[in-house]
């Protein structure tokens, strides 16, 4: 292990080449947008995508669209970024003793020295408070599935230490935007809402097996556990099982929504996104590496298009 100095200009070791907290933020901010995560945009986007599966499906459930949704939509892109970056802060505070003991993560802020706990819990603060004057904007029904999602938020920072299921965990929590969203349109939480969420702790299983690869060797070295270090060398033949998952979950939620709504070709439509986001699934499988960790973070990364696939089709569906 070496030492636990920062690179040169403070840059996190898996950062994004070129992105804009390192190249435009100013110097005071670099360390808590870094915490944030901001400069790693990819954890934004996979909380936020299932967010806009679950309102986009609400709508199609009753066919009755409101200009509301559209700030739904917006607040949601807000609070994304402000909870995903609340909750990285509340993960490395947690984890900054582990932290420092892994390649891969001891250049973040605190391991690093460039942000004190104290430092980092006000910013998470400041962040939640943010969130919450978005949250108040919505209704009753989402305000309180939004104050709901604190538990798993508050629980996934722990859970590798006491199950070799943190995913499911972090499924959890990365997926509760459906049931917010859901809540947000309909005013409660829906039955194709609770299968569009199984569908997407599925997805969170498959995408995080692969990034958590990437610390495999690291986290058998400091007895942390993942679903990485389970599976082993049978990962492939797991992810199948979550692929599958995945894709039936979310055609089951379709169907569950849309059965008996006008016109009928627009359920096809909308099923054939499930069916898409699997073969993007697929292509990730052929091209997976457990040993090439630059190869694990692109998969992982392409997961944005894999979640804006089904987007896409069921916005088409929405305009039929």
């Amino acid at each position: 292990m070496q030492g636990n100095a920062p690179t040169p200009d403070g840059q996190v070791a898996d950062a994004v080449s070129g992105n804009w907290v390192d190249t435009y933020a100013p110097e005071f901010s670099r360390p808590y947008l870094r915490l944030s995560r901001a400069d790693r945009p990819i954890g934004t986007w996979l909380l936020l995508i299932p967010c806009w599966w679950g309102l986009t499906l609400a709508i199609l459930s009753d066919g009755t669209p409101r200009w509301e949704d559209l700030w739904i939509a917006i607040g949601c892109a807000i609070g994304a970024f402000l909870m995903r970056g609340a909750g990285c802060t509340w993960n490395d505070i947690s984890d900054r003793d582990f932290d420092a003991k892994v390649e891969r993560t001891r250049s973040r802020p605190i391991p690093s020295g460039q942000v004190s706990v104290r430092q980092a819990a006000i910013w998470m603060v400041l962040q939640c408070l943010l969130a919450l004057l978005v949250l108040l904007s919505f209704n009753q029904a989402a305000i309180a599935m939004g104050v709901l999602s604190l538990l798993p938020v508050a629980v996934y920072p722990f859970a590798k230490r006491f199950t070799w299921w943190p995913q499911v965990f972090l499924g959890l929590a990365f997926n509760w935007g459906i049931l917010l969203t859901w809540a947000a349109h309909t005013g409660t939480v829906g039955g194709p809402a609770i299968t569009l969420y199984l569908a997407g702790i599925a997805w969170t299983l498959f995408y995080d097996t692969i990034y958590a690869h990437q610390d495999a060797e690291d986290d058998e070295l400091i007895g942390i556990k993942s679903t990485a270090r389970l599976f082993g060398t049978n990962t492939a033949h797991w992810l199948k099982y979550f692929l599958a998952a995945t894709v039936s979950l979310m055609a089951l939620a379709i169907i569950e929504a849309m059965t008996g709504q006008e016109p009928i070709t627009a359920m096809f439509v909308a099923l054939a996104g499930p069916w898409a986001m699997g073969w993007h699934m697929t292509w990730q499988l052929r091209g997976l590496d457990t040993e090439d960790n630059a190869k694990l973070l692109q998969l992982f990364r392409a997961n944005r298009d894999t979640g804006l696939i089904p987007l896409i089709f069921l916005c088409i569906a929405g305009l039929l």
